[in-house]
């Protein structure tokens, strides 16, 4: 399609940039607002005239405090009248992406300002050293606070040591394995050497935060500072979020782009959203290794999906990508075929913004040709998102969709007692040692409940034994073989 044949409405990426630092010296570089200054900076490279025409600024909340980014980074870039929106933890890292390119197909925005960032590394440095450091701080109160509408946690997951993030995940992996007919031994070879794989990318794009790749029996055999976290995941399973990376994605309509003089070889074009919102915490969910959520956001995107050449999937724990590559029907790819950054655990995961990170790298490798494909996360897969990037524009126009299924759910009773069995399991460490069995169980009724054990020998068990579909007794939220 022509240049002039684009709707003026439409909406077009038109700048991305990224912004990273790793120093080890406390109080070197700069914190995460001069950081997302700085992604502003690279995503704007020749379009300072476009950058001070943005009207909106949305900014997803990382560790830090700050009360409104998007304010600040508006005066540091000159931006007049700008409207600044700071999205809490649980709202979709790609919903701000998806709202942006909304409100400029509408008409109600021109240009549209899409930034994040975190600099926890550079603060964890100077914890250490006992150092204050002396960054700018963002005052105020932003004109849009963007909340989730729904907790991601059921109260018997924080109750019973199931709260954490890699708890959680790991509880997944047992289930994937189970259903997959492996061993727990066996299922975490499978396990290592997809994380390989992510690590092989990160390595070989000069993006890795440990410096080099992880081999399959590093991940399996942990030692030194790559602890056990929870079966069957290690520290280098996990994500890293004690990272310094920002990113902006700059986008605005066909008609802003061709008026302030963008070059069409710099268009990108998001095509395509799909978001689904319904909130489902673990333990109550049918089926612990499914996703029907994402299947039905891959339904949504159609086949666009399996067309797209550069692909990200949201890779905060393995379980999210293994759950992903199958409801989106792409089991077929290779681990290294599904990240082109290497993924949150070796290319860095700042907290609630990695997805902004994978759109700059997907969306530049579109520009050279080939379609791309970004997914996004939130909780434990609670919510999902995916969203398609080409460098040729929609034939209808870009698409936002929200997926309005409903997903099925187990009633849940904390104080369940009785018979049952083991739907997804774990044992959970602390300082490097098994501390807390943890298993996801199913009672008379189809009830579930979160039971717990510190016995030795079902701590030994479950990490080697297949758990899941195990008869168990409940009581008092104590788990007995």
């Amino acid at each position: 399609m022509g240049l002039e044949a684009v709707d003026p409405r439409t909406p077009v990426l038109v700048g991305a940039g990224v912004a990273r630092q790793r120093l080890a010296e406390a109080g070197a570089g700069v914190g995460e607002l001069e950081l997302m200054a700085q992604a502003v900076e690279d995503a704007a490279a020749g379009s300072g005239a476009l950058l001070r025409a943005v009207r909106q600024v949305l900014v997803p909340r990382g560790t830090w405090r700050h009360g409104d980014p998007g304010r600040w980074l508006a005066d540091r870039f000159k931006i007049v009248d700008a409207h600044s929106t700071l999205a809490e933890l649980g709202v979709l890292q790609q919903s701000l992406i998806t709202r942006a390119c909304t409100e400029i197909a509408a008409g109600r925005a021109e240009v549209v300002l899409v930034v994040g960032g975190e600099a926890a590394h550079r603060r964890l440095r100077a914890r250490i050293a006992g150092l204050e450091l002396a960054d700018p701080v963002a005052e105020g109160v932003p004109d849009t606070v963007w909340a989730p509408g729904a907790d991601i946690l059921a109260r018997v997951e924080i109750d019973r040591h199931l709260a954490v993030p890699a708890r959680q995940y790991a509880v997944m992996e047992s289930a994937i394995g189970a259903a997959q007919g492996r061993s727990p031994a066996d299922d975490a070879r499978e396990i290592a050497a997809l994380w390989a794989d992510f690590s092989t990318v990160a390595a070989d794009a000069g993006h890795s935060v440990r410096g080099r790749a992880a081999h399959t029996d590093e991940l399996l055999a942990p030692t030194g500072r790559n602890a056990w976290l929870a079966s069957p995941y290690s520290k280098w399973h996990c994500s890293q979020m004690n990272v310094d990376q920002a990113a902006a994605l700059l986008l605005c309509s066909a008609e802003a782009a061709r008026r302030f003089g963008v070059a069409r070889d710099r268009w990108v074009f998001p095509t395509a959203a799909a978001e689904a919102n319904t909130m489902v915490p673990l333990v109550a969910r049918p089926d612990l290794d499914r996703s029907p959520g994402f299947a039905a956001v891959g339904a949504a995107l159609g086949a666009g999906v399996f067309d797209a050449t550069h692909l990200d999937l949201y890779s905060c724990f393995p379980a999210a990508v293994r759950i992903q590559r199958h409801e989106l029907g792409l089991t077929g790819r290779a681990g290294r075929e599904l990240t082109v950054t290497g993924g949150m655990a070796f290319a860095g995961g700042p907290l609630n913004n990695y997805a902004l990170q994978a759109t700059v790298e997907v969306t530049r490798r579109v520009l050279a040709g080939g379609d791309g494909l970004v997914t996004s996360v939130s909780g434990m897969v609670t919510k999902q998102a995916g969203a398609l990037w080409s460098d040729r524009p929609a034939a209808g126009g870009f698409r936002a969709i929200e997926v309005r299924a409903q997903l099925p759910s187990r009633p849940v009773d904390a104080d369940y007692a009785g018979a049952a069995e083991v739907v997804g399991c774990t044992v959970a460490f602390e300082q490097g040692e098994p501390a807390v069995a943890i298993a996801v169980v199913e009672g008379t009724g189809g009830v579930r409940s979160v039971a717990t054990s510190t016995h030795p020998d079902v701590l030994a068990s479950i990490r080697a034994d297949a758990w899941i579909g195990r008869s168990v007794h409940v009581v008092g939220g104590t788990l007995t073989a």
